[in-house]
């Protein structure tokens, strides 16, 4: 808990001391103490298929975090707050009690990283009782090398986004014109740890190991995806995991009207078939949804609400 103090969790290290919790410590740059926050609890039926399988992902959301990207879907928790102050013991218990009810195939982290020694904490306490759920690290891409070096005893599954080749954009939406660069550092240390995710040469369908990077096309900024696929192609190679995602949905203002609207069939086409082009072999895709005006994308999550996201039920 010391990596509170003066924290260097995140690669902004800010260097503010977060110990002391809610009362006495100070907020970051990610608006957190070390009092741990948690928002929901539960299986999530949106993931990739190796880590959906048939009783979804066991994920836990964290409060916060320490990009908040202008756009974020989540934007509820990672830049509003919103969230519950809870201890170790109580995460535990509600992540047991999800893994016997829902029988979840994995444990999934959503934007730990300015929680991980709580995050820590908790993979060890469930391993000490005997669970072997894979952890998935599902998070932004920037990310400290040091941090996830100390990170490899605890994850088993790396899921980190690609968002931005240009600079410029990454500054605009994330107030990390650095991105880039540190994104591929940390993405080259993943795969270093973990190698591919292995779902597709075990002959399983579901994952147990390995890294996928994820990459969220943004309206508007079609060269911004074409250049990060490029990028990824080059630095990776064709066998690098890849989840192409369509799901851009505006949820708050912003000046550039391309952002205020979803993808268009002609952007998600472009972006496609260049992916197609370079040759990745292991390309997860999501097509854009035809969808009526008014009617809310089933992506898109309400954390007002006990159940989030939508189930195969609903």
């Amino acid at each position: 808990m010391t990596l509170y103090q003066e924290c260097r969790l995140c690669p902004r290290e800010c260097g503010v001391n977060r110990s002391g919790g809610a009362s006495e410590g100070h907020a970051g740059f990610c608006k957190e103490t070390s009092q741990l926050r948690i928002s929901h609890v539960g299986p999530h039926f949106g993931e990739e298929p190796p880590l959906t399988g048939t009783h979804g992902s066991g994920t836990i959301f964290f409060s916060g975090c320490s990009l908040r990207c202008s756009y974020c879907q989540n934007y509820q928790i990672s830049r509003d707050g919103l969230g519950q102050p809870v201890d170790l013991d109580e995460v535990t218990r509600r992540v047991e009690r999800m893994i016997r009810d829902h029988h979840v195939h994995n444990i999934n982290l959503v934007t730990p990283d300015h929680f991980l020694p709580h995050a820590f904490s908790l993979i060890s306490l469930l391993r000490r009782k005997g669970y072997s759920l894979p952890t998935v690290f599902n998070i932004s891409g920037y990310q400290s090398v040091p941090i996830l070096k100390l990170a490899e005893l605890y994850a088993d599954i790396y899921l980190p986004d690609f968002k931005y080749a240009d600079p410029a954009l990454a500054a605009k939406f994330s107030r990390s014109g650095d991105y880039a660069d540190v994104a591929l550092r940390a993405i080259s240390e993943m795969i270093r740890q973990k190698g591919f995710l292995d779902s597709f040469d075990s002959g399983s369908l579901l994952a147990s190991r390995g890294a996928m990077v994820r990459h969220l096309i943004l309206p508007g900024y079609v060269e911004n995806s074409i250049n990060a696929l490029t990028t990824l192609f080059l630095e990776f190679g064709a066998l690098l995991p890849i989840s192409l995602m369509s799901q851009y949905s505006p949820v708050l203002h912003h000046e550039e009207e391309s952002m205020n609207r979803t993808l268009t069939a002609e952007e998600f086409q472009a972006v496609y078939a260049h992916a197609v082009d370079l040759g990745f072999v292991h390309l997860f895709v999501q097509f854009p949804e035809e969808r009526g005006p008014g009617i809310k994308p089933p992506f898109l999550p309400d954390f007002r609400l006990n159940q989030p996201f939508f189930t195969p039920h609903d």
